[in-house]
């Protein structure tokens, strides 16, 4: 079986007219062509006001639908890539690993083929003008959240428009990964106004996914700030002084105790309150180590809370006694006791991960207050090590 003339014919003129992209509608048997007419001007714009202007090519199938598509995706591969078989499969293995050339990605967004669409999104060397086409090709979450990962694509002109949509789109996603990368990817600066972030603050009060992603994001700068911690005035100026010759234990002590570290810690502390799956609580426990991650240069230890416990407090003592591992740190805690506990909190916190919650919740698809119970023995001692920092505050 063959085209239809008239298909073949209609075809063959889209691709000679040079369309920047194209897509294939199977539901109502169409091909598009973004017209090159269609380029947004090089200027600030509103996120809905880019115009695309299509070209249309309504299909006459003569065969069974599946078998008229392939038929019309040959046609199209034939041209754009000298293959007729469509978008090959050694491409997609290869456009998913990011290892397609930057001058190809042009071509895989005429293939019709959403496979090469994502292809093309992935790659490190998409520009803010493939986004573009790439956008009108598939309009998809993920599409958009693999753009905006590009820093070319977030600062140019498309990434309003990723992040507009992405917005629009939060209340529908379901899986608590995907709700805290949008929220981290959206709040990336330049994206979204004053406005729509006090909003979406707002919203986290009822999702504690939507708090993940503003931890990631925001972690020196999140609403609502708490005041700073008080300190022994001797003690903090100590502090300021080694954290500015790049000690990473003063400096992680002072950071905390910033009114930013606070405002930090107390969001933290109202995730684990009431996690509703073990993504949040892994991907909270992860914004603890990542924050904390100066302190341990060996990385994570994938322990149980016991052991982090017990090395932490061995640390300390350490510390304290001789300054064999850090003779500054050594210093501060011979002059003030008080601190071993903020000390012993903060190198805990480094080394959260899958460790801590293995060994007491085994099950993955435990949710809700089951979960929540079993992770009780995990989570009460890190919510006390958080009130350690905080001073005793809630």
């Amino acid at each position: 079986m063959e085209l239809s003339s008239e298909d073949n014919f209609r075809l063959n003129v889209l691709l000679a007219n040079k369309p920047l992209a194209i897509r294939i509608d199977e539901g109502r048997m169409a091909v598009y062509g973004l017209a090159s007419q269609g380029a947004p001007p090089q200027r600030e714009i509103a996120p809905r006001e880019i115009a695309q202007r299509e070209i249309k090519v309504q299909l006459h199938p003569t065969t069974r639908t599946e078998h008229y598509l392939r038929l019309v995706r040959e046609l199209i591969s034939g041209q754009v890539l000298g293959s007729p078989g469509g978008y090959p499969v050694y491409l997609k293995r290869w456009t998913r690993m990011g290892q397609m050339r930057d001058e190809s990605l042009a071509q895989l967004l005429l293939l019709g083929e959403p496979e090469a669409v994502v292809a093309a999104v992935c790659s490190p060397g998409l520009t803010d003008e493939l986004a573009r086409r790439a956008w009108w090709a598939m309009e998809d979450a993920e599409n958009a959240r693999r753009m905006l990962g590009n820093p070319a694509i977030v600062a140019g002109i498309m990434g309003p428009v990723l992040a507009a949509y992405l917005l629009e789109y939060l209340p529908f996603e379901t899986e608590s990964e995907r709700i805290v990368e949008s929220v981290r990817l959206v709040l990336q600066p330049g994206l979204i106004g004053p406005e729509q972030r006090e909003d979406l603050w707002r919203k986290s009060a009822r999702k504690q996914a939507y708090l993940v992603g503003f931890l990631q994001a925001l972690p020196d700068a999140l609403p609502d700030p708490e005041p700073p911690r008080g300190r022994d005035p001797a003690l903090a100026a100590r502090l300021e002084v080694l954290a500015a010759q790049g000690d990473p234990w003063a400096g992680a002590l002072q950071r905390v105790a910033s009114g930013a570290g606070q405002t930090w810690l107390k969001t933290v502390a109202a995730v684990l309150a009431k996690p509703p799956s073990q993504d949040i609580v892994t991907t909270t426990f992860d914004c603890l180590r990542d924050y904390f991650a100066p302190l341990r240069s060996e990385g994570d230890p994938n322990l149980p809370i016991n052991d982090l416990v017990a090395e932490a407090e061995t640390l300390t003592r350490d510390c304290a006694s001789q300054g064999a591992r850090n003779q500054a740190l050594g210093e501060c805690l011979a002059g003030w006791p008080e601190l071993a506990k903020e000390v012993a909190a903060v190198r805990v916190l480094s080394g959260l991960g899958y460790g801590v919650i293995r060994p007491v919740l085994p099950d993955p698809t435990a949710l809700g207050t089951l979960m929540r119970r079993k992770l009780a023995p995990v989570i009460e001692p890190i919510q006390g090590l958080i009130r350690t920092l905080r001073g005793g505050r809630r």
